[in-house]
């Protein structure tokens, strides 16, 4: 949870307890209660906005996930019956492209590709008019896995914004930052960076199937606040759960 989060988390445990003999199996309930406190607040599905087609830019390391994250989204989209668009914007990987369009078909959403190599930023913008087009409810936009560490991919990214933007100042309406369970700490630096370039709206957190149990997310929730709005937890279409900050507590705290 990192040493700031954990500090705040013990003090507050520690409040109406002091000089009390508690059981581990206590602390362990009044450690998972307070983590659920924290977590409450930023258990949010991903809002759906009158505006057609709302734009989600989905950002991210290499990875992440991000691409079956998207799969996963836009087929519980679908199922909800919402009309949905999925832009392949990872130009540089054909790997990725490919592995988009297989999560595409299987979630019944057409795949707007363009030849490898080719500008993302001009991919996003023709993808909007194709959206727009159609009578899109929803267009998701992969990016291309860039190290937050990387100013030439972060410009990069910034550029998709700001082209997008050409077509809609509003847009994108969320953008989501796809989080890997195993990052620890680090995930407090791509949060901080991938917001300042593309005004991150909201988080997934994938690969809390494995062992990491994902504490970061404490931090997160902690430090900014920002709303979570699903969790991967297998590679199947449908492993894509919503947020529940009872569950996740209880898992970390292994009560």
């Amino acid at each position: 949870m990192g040493v700031e989060t954990a500090m705040r988390v013990s003090a507050s445990m520690a409040q109406g307890h002091f000089g009390k003999k508690l059981s581990s199996e206590e602390i362990k309930q009044l450690l998972a209660s307070e983590v659920a406190r924290i977590m409450e607040p930023v258990a949010r599905p991903l809002p759906i906005y009158a505006k057609k087609p709302q734009v989600v830019l989905v950002v991210g390391v290499n990875g992440s996930g991000k691409t079956t994250t998207i799969g996963k989204l836009a087929s519980q989209f679908k199922a909800a019956g919402k009309s949905v668009v999925i832009a392949a914007g990872d130009t540089f990987r054909a790997a990725a492209v490919e592995q988009l369009q297989v999560w595409g078909d299987r979630a019944g959403v057409p795949v707007l590709t363009a030849p490898e190599g080719s500008d993302p930023a001009s991919l996003a913008f023709d993808a909007m008019t194709k959206a727009e087009a159609d009578g899109a409810d929803l267009l998701m936009i992969d990016t291309a896995g860039r190290l937050q560490n990387r100013q030439d991919l972060m410009e990069e990214l910034a550029k998709i914004v700001r082209v997008i933007r050409k077509k809609d100042p509003d847009a994108p309406h969320n953008t989501l930052l796809v989080l890997d369970a195993t990052t620890g700490q680090n995930a407090l630096s791509q949060v901080e960076i991938f917001s300042q370039i593309a005004d991150v709206s909201g988080l997934v957190m994938t690969k809390l199937d494995g062992t990491a149990k994902g504490g970061v997310l404490v931090a997160l929730a902690d430090k900014y606040g920002l709303p979570i709005h699903a969790i991967g937890i297998g590679e199947q279409i449908d492993d894509l759960a919503p947020f529940d900050p009872e569950e996740f507590s209880r898992a970390l705290t292994g009560t």
